[in-house]
Order: C-alpha cells, then sequence, then structure tokens
C-alpha cells in the first residue's frame, strides 16, 4: 500500500495481516480523492472501518488537519499508529480502538464536527446505514460536509430517506463508491 499524493506521496505502508480486512484499491483511493480534492485542505476527517489506517492517512498527506482512524481490532489500531509514524503524518492522527458505535458516540459527546467520513464496514454488514443515520442525525458532520461509503456494488447499503442526498454512485470492479452529502434542510 502507498500514498498517493501530498507531503508522503509515493511512500509505502503496511496493510493488516490475514483476510479479516480489505483495503480500499489505489484506482479507487485515488477516483475519491480526486472527487474532493478541494475539501480536503485543512479539513477534520473521520475514517470508519479503518484497517491500516488508508484513507486518514491519505487525507493527512493532502493537508488535512485532523484524521481520527477507526477500527475495533486492537492490531490495527497498532498498526495505524504505526504507520502515521512510518510516514511521518503523526500531527493531527487520533486512533480510537473501538467499534464504530462506540466511537461515534464518544466522539459526539465530545462535540466533535467533521468535516469528511470515510465508511469501509464489512460488506455483509448493515453498519454502513447505522453509521450514516448516526452520523447526519447527530450532528457529527459539518454543514456542507461528505460522506463516502465504500460496499459491494451489488449490495448498496440502503440508504433510504434522511436528511443526506445521494451525490454520486461509481462502480470500481466488485467495489461501489456512495458519496453522501447534506439534503440542504437544517
Amino acid at each position: 500500500m502507498r500514498i498517493i499524493a501530498g507531503s508522503a506521496k509515493g511512500r509505502s505502508f503496511d496493510a493488516p495481516r490475514g483476510r479479516d480486512t480489505r483495503p480500499t484499491l489505489d484506482r479507487v483511493k485515488e477516483a475519491i480523492f480526486g472527487s474532493i480534492q478541494f475539501q480536503v485542505p485543512g479539513a477534520t476527517v473521520l475514517d470508519l472501518f479503518s484497517g491500516s489506517g488508508n484513507m486518514g492517512l491519505e487525507a493527512l498527506s493532502r493537508g488535512a488537519a485532523a484524521a481520527y482512524c477507526v477500527d475495533a481490532s486492537p492490531e490495527c489500531a497498532a498498526l495505524i499508529r504505526q504507520n502515521g509514524e512510518k510516514l511521518g503524518l503523526t500531527d493531527g492522527l487520533h486512533v480510537l480502538c473501538a467499534d464504530y458505535d462506540t466511537a461515534l458516540s464518544t466522539m459526539i459527546s465530545l462535540g466533535r464536527k467533521v468535516d469528511l467520513v470515510f465508511l469501509d464496514p464489512p460488506y455483509a454488514s448493515d453498519y454502513a446505514l447505522g453509521a450514516v443515520e448516526r452520523i447526519f442525525r447527530e450532528g457529527l458532520l459539518q454543514r456542507g460536509g461528505t460522506v463516502i461509503v465504500e460496499h459491494a456494488f451489488d449490495q448498496p447499503p440502503g440508504l433510504g430517506e434522511g436528511p443526506w442526498q445521494i451525490a454520486r454512485i461509481k462502480k470500481y470492479g466488485i467495489c461501489g463508491v456512495t458519496t453522501l452529502i447534506w439534503r440542504g434542510q437544517e
């Protein structure tokens, strides 16, 4: 795995061992960041189901002010910290070892607000829908913020009505990427 652009461009980092995680492919990551490139500098980013820290670290390399990388696995949380050190991206890196629901509760109770959210939950779970509902309904996302959900293209996360609007859905092989934005209501 490698950082595509920014201060750590071209530098490699480690992925978790085993088959319990599914790192975002470089071509998918490049397309995602290409679509949000002007939102990243100075942003506060939340990378849920972070695995290696791939998306949060890429955001920091591209000038994000802070990245909260969340994974329930202690091994993944330790790896994210190691990758941050290896890449020289520890300023603004916050690693939370918790399930997504606990991490969201913690951030909400502390009054944290984020500009960008990356969600890459296990494809066969309903975690994406649960996380999206909490992020939008409990005010974690800044107005004008964006949520990007990776999912199996043939199994979209069922994001029905809510305070969000689906801005785009893209297909990359078996992977689907759905981008959500505020619908515009208060």
